[in-house]
Order: C-alpha cells, then sequence, then structure tokens
C-alpha cells in the first residue's frame, strides 16, 4: 500500500501571514499505517496461527474456561469438609427446649388477669399496668387509691370509655388521653384503657383527718409533710425515707401532677415505704385549709424568701411542704402557709434538691423539738 505526500513540499514560511501561529501538519508513516489497518486476508492468517499455537484456549469467548474452573474447584478436596460436618452433628436440643420454655413463659403471663408489665425504670422493675375496660372499672370501684392514674385512647369514640372517664374522674383518679401506641407499650391487649398502678394503696383523707384534729385539742404533737410537683421517683423515694426517719406523722401527696409509687420508688426509700403512712386528700388545698382552720403552722419551703430556716420558731403542730424539681411550692400552698423559709445557701448554687431541701427543714425541726 503507498501513499504520495504533496504537503511534505509546501513549506512552512512560503505564507508567514497566512500560516502565523499554526502547527505543520505531520508526516504521514505508511509502515505504521499498514500495522494497524491489515488486510482482512492478513488478519485470517493470524487467527489460524494463533488457534494452531493455543489449542488449550480455544472457546475462551464462550466462557468455557470458567466452566473448567468451576469444576476444578468443585473436584477439589475442602479443607473445611471435616468442620462442616462436625457443626451438623452438633446437639441444639437444650436452645430449643429455652425457647419453648420462653414462649410458655409469655403465655402464661400475657393470660394472668390482663396484668403485665409496664415501661419503667431502665434500673428497677417495671410498674405494674392494668388494661382492658373491665379490669379498670373493677379498679376504680374497690381499689382507687392504689391507681395512680388511667390513661385513655385519645379519640377512640367508645362509649364505654367515655364511661369509665368519667368513674375515674369521680374516684379522683388523674386521667390523660393518649395514642394507642402507647397504650400498647404499656400493656396488651387492653381496649383503649390502660390503669398505672401504685406499689401501695394509700389512705383517704377523710378516713384520717379526725385523728389530726383531736391531736390539736388534745396537745399531742404532730407532723405532717406534704410532697407536690416531684417527677423523679428517686427523689420521692428519698423523701419518704426522711419523712420516716425525722418523725412524720404522715405525707401527702396530691392527686395528679406527681409521679406514682413505681418500684424505684420503693427501692430508694429502702424499706420506708411500708412503714410511713402516705395520703392521697381529693382536694390537697382543702385538706390543708382544713388543717390551717384547726391550728396547724403552715410552712413552705422555698428559695425566694427571706425568713431563714435556722433558728424559725416552730409550733408544736406543723404542716411542712416541699416543691419539686425546677418548679417550687404551687401557688395554693404558698397563698396559706403561715411563712415560707428559705435555706442558708451560697449564692452560686441555684437550688437544693427537693429530697434534700425537707430532709434539712424535718431535722430542724426535730433537733428543735428533741432539745426541748
Amino acid at each position: 500500500m503507498s501513499f504520495s505526500n504533496d504537503d511534505s513540499r509546501r513549506g512552512f514560511g512560503n505564507d508567514r501571514k497566512r500560516h502565523f501561529g499554526r502547527t505543520a501538519r505531520p508526516t504521514f508513516d505508511e509502515a505504521r499505517f499498514n500495522r494497524e489497518h491489515p488486510d482482512e486476508e492478513s488478519v485470517n492468517r493470524a487467527e489460524r496461527n494463533f488457534n494452531e499455537r493455543a489449542p488449550e484456549r480455544r472457546g475462551i469467548g464462550s466462557q468455557a474456561h470458567l466452566r473448567r474452573d468451576r469444576d476444578d474447584f468443585k473436584n477439589r478436596p475442602s479443607r473445611f469438609a471435616s468442620e462442616r460436618r462436625d457443626f451438623g452433628e452438633r446437639n441444639f436440643g437444650e436452645r430449643r427446649d429455652f425457647s419453648a420454655e420462653r414462649t410458655a413463659f409469655d403465655e402464661r403471663r400475657a393470660t394472668q388477669d390482663n396484668i403485665v408489665p409496664a415501661v419503667g425504670d431502665a434500673d428497677a422493675a417495671p410498674q405494674v399496668a392494668v388494661g382492658g375496660i373491665k379490669e379498670v372499672e373493677e379498679l376504680l370501684n374497690k381499689n382507687p387509691l392504689q391507681v395512680h392514674r388511667v390513661l385513655f385512647m385519645h379519640k377512640s369514640g367508645n362509649p364505654k370509655l367515655y364511661e369509665l372517664q368519667k368513674l375515674a374522674k369521680r374516684a379522683h383518679v388523674h386521667v390523660q388521653q393518649v395514642d394507642s401506641k402507647i397504650l400498647d407499650s404499656y400493656a396488651r391487649p387492653n381496649h383503649g384503657v390502660v390503669a398505672l398502678m401504685n406499689e401501695k394503696e394509700l389512705l383517704n383523707w377523710m378516713d384520717v383527718r379526725e385523728e389530726f384534729f383531736k391531736a390539736r385539742d388534745t396537745g399531742e404533737k404532730k407532723l405532717i409533710a406534704v410532697a407536690t410537683n416531684i417527677e423523679d421517683p428517686r427523689n420521692l423515694g428519698a423523701c419518704i425515707r426522711s419523712s420516716l426517719a425525722l418523725g412524720v406523722d404522715i405525707l401527702l401527696l396530691p392527686a395528679k401532677g406527681m409521679c406514682g409509687i413505681t418500684p424505684s420508688v420503693a427501692r430508694t426509700s429502702a424499706g420506708a415505704l411500708e412503714k410511713l403512712r402516705i395520703c392521697r386528700p381529693e382536694n390537697l388545698e382543702g385538706a390543708i385549709g382544713e388543717l390551717k382552720m384547726a391550728g396547724y403552722q403552715i410552712l413552705g419551703l422555698d428559695a425566694d424568701t427571706e425568713t431563714n430556716l435556722a433558728g424559725f420558731d416552730f409550733a408544736d403542730h406543723v404542716v411542712l411542704a416541699v416543691g419539686g424539681e425546677d418548679v417550687g411550692l404551687p401557688p395554693f400552698i404558698k397563698k396559706q402557709c403561715d411563712a415560707v423559709l428559705r435555706i442558708p445557701m451560697k449564692p452560686e448554687a441555684h437550688s437544693y434538691n427537693a429530697s434534700v431541701a425537707l430532709s434539712l427543714g424535718l431535722y430542724e425541726y426535730a433537733r428543735l423539738r428533741i432539745k426541748a
């Protein structure tokens, strides 16, 4: 194959104005062109020579070599054959028995009066929850003071749930509307209602108030503690423990706005929960008003006051109230207080823990009374 290159006769400098700034055309390499563009006969001849020299590589395009590699790997003895055989001969009977026992346990727990553990503290036993319309109705009729609060399905449209909600309000039990997923997390089945239980049944104010009214007439000293707005169960448990240790005769709790008597409360109280009398008046404001009219000294603990706890002149019959975390005393208690006391504190500190504040107040009262 030949080629005539006429461009080689054209000089770059023949027309400097027309070719200025351009690159000269490269010369043609005939030998290279023949190598890169062989004729059809040479291609066929090269392919025949290649197949004759390497017959074992025929069929690469049809992936025959892959099939050969696969057959070689399949027939090759595996070094893991003994391990696979030993693994297949192992006995997993104990694991299957454990799974069967766990399934049976879950079935027994689900059918036990529709009572299942509810979501509670991560480091303590969960709070007991009761689900079902009939079950919650029976609790509200027989043991309303052991029910902390009742959760109802939001916008259920069930008239039975509406009647049950009115029953809970008549029993002065706090009610709350929640999503169905929250109910399912506490107890299943629940039929749209779940009751969260206290660890012990609280006292009715109407059953014990005459005891404290008569103590004012007989001169018997009485100390009543009031805890409000406490949401941390460990804080409430510490309040119960300090109240028992420092001579509190009864602890009053509001009907709502508090954590319940959960297993964490019982654990933190270290046994004091069973020994201390705890009462949940239907109307805490009214109960404190009755004690005030009976001659009790109503005192509150709060940082927003100028009256110091140290050296305060306590009466023989005292009601000492403390507020919750970052909330303080509620207004309905503060307005009935004869004095609001401040515990000495460094200005750098924000406030005392509720259980610590109650403990300091109770200690100051007990110290002066024991000294007298």
